[in-house]
């Protein structure tokens, strides 16, 4: 597992309690990424560590777009069918 150091300074600058600096430092590198499409929804999902409904709602909630590929659409079409 790769990690990313993030200066003493700076995490103990970050307002929010010890216990989710971690959960909430992932999502934001993952909505990130996943807006500029540098992550697919599933890898953004991973490194959020939610499921995929918690992690399209986190996106709802950042007015951030679903990138979908034809593929993508093609299964929830065919899911919503079902």
């Amino acid at each position: 597992m790769a990690a990313i150091e993030i200066p003493e300074e700076v995490y103990d600058a970050l307002r929010l309690p010890e216990d989710e600096r971690e959960g909430v430092m992932r999502e934001e590198l993952a909505c990130s990424l996943y807006d500029r499409g540098v992550l697919s929804f599933g890898k953004a999902r991973e490194l959020a560590r939610l499921s995929k409904r918690e992690f399209g709602e986190l996106l709802g909630d950042r007015s951030i777009e679903r990138h979908y590929t034809d593929e993508e659409l093609d299964e929830d079409l065919e899911y919503a069918r079902q």
